[in-house]
């Protein structure tokens, strides 16, 4: 792994600790997140965040979803709902505090990133449903935050890209909310590991075979290794026709490569436009770090968004 990463994520590879997950370390894992992260941010210099406390499933409890509003015009803004990653198992709408505040302050768009619950806790699908009665609240109250229900966008990253890429197939078949586009990021999609890169990649510093294992069957439990359905593993899902206009890219060393691929090649032969990046020497979630790729695979995400939402 370190003679083939780019030369500028070996630093950050080398301070990766070398160990995978237990169920027994959940929580001290979020606990750990929660403090690298810090304090939630309440203002960047061109948006301001809010909290809010909206609806949940049917029989469930609210879902908390983080508003990021950008300055200047606010009328009829594209709206871009965010789905952080974590494996289905850890993360927090705050980790993403950044990344969301750039593209409302790259779009001027209302970024709504949704609080989901988290497995084993909440297996599938709780997750999933958190992610739907949010996109359902943003439609339904577009007007009144000034956006346009019509020209919402869905994006996540790695848990979040595979979250993305279920509710694209769910509202698609459940008549709505209507997605114009969707982003989902070294998607997370396949719970089988079946691919030659969920095989290749075992160094447990990265997202690795065996934290993936780990991290589906906390995802799926009962339903791990059985009858998968698609909107817990979009790589299952046999017809993707007719799903929103998509963008993904992924790293070379991600173990979500070939998975990542395949789905593309997919949604091509669909008839689903899609553009798709593949990173050389990038591990999963390389985005996330202050390095020259990282930021060129920011900015392609965001120039994708503008072409698709900004009219």
């Amino acid at each position: 792994m370190d003679s083939r990463v780019d030369p500028e994520l070996r630093a950050m590879l080398s301070m990766m600790p070398r160990e995978d997950f237990r169920k027994e370390d959940l929580n001290e894992l979020r606990a750990g997140m929660a403090t690298a992260f810090g304090p939630a941010v309440t203002n960047f210099p061109d948006c301001t965040v809010t909290d809010r406390r909206i609806p949940g499933p049917e029989g469930a409890a609210q879902v908390r979803v983080r508003l990021y509003d950008p300055a200047g015009p606010a009328r009829n803004r594209p709206g871009v709902l965010y789905i952080h990653g974590g494996g289905y198992i850890l993360g927090t709408p705050e980790m993403t505090d950044s990344s969301c505040a750039g593209i409302a302050a790259a779009l001027g768009a209302v970024v709504a990133s949704v609080d989901y619950r988290l497995a084993p806790e909440h297996p599938f699908p709780a997750p999933l449903e958190d992610c739907y009665a949010a996109l359902a609240w943003f439609a339904d109250n577009a007007p009144a935050l000034d956006a346009d229900r019509d020209n919402i966008a869905v994006v996540g990253g790695s848990a979040g890209g595979g979250l993305a890429a279920a509710l694209a197939l769910l509202a698609r078949d459940r008549k709505g909310p209507r997605i114009t586009f969707q982003a989902p990021l070294y998607p997370m999609l396949d719970d089988r590991n079946i691919t030659p890169s969920s095989r290749e990649f075992t160094d447990p510093r990265v997202w690795s075979r065996d934290k993936n294992i780990f991290a589906w069957e906390s995802y799926l439990g009962p339903l791990y290794g059985g009858d998968v359905p698609q909107y817990a593993a979009p790589a299952r899902a046999l017809n993707l026709a007719g799903l929103p206009p998509a963008y993904t890219f992924v790293g070379a060393l991600d173990l979500f490569r070939d998975e990542t691929t395949d789905y593309v090649t997919r949604l091509l032969q669909a008839g689903v436009p899609t553009e798709f990046h593949i990173y050389p020497g990038c591990f999963h979630g390389f985005d996330m770090f202050p390095t020259e790729i990282g930021r060129r695979a920011a900015a392609g995400l965001i120039d994708a968004l503008k072409r698709a939402l900004v009219k």
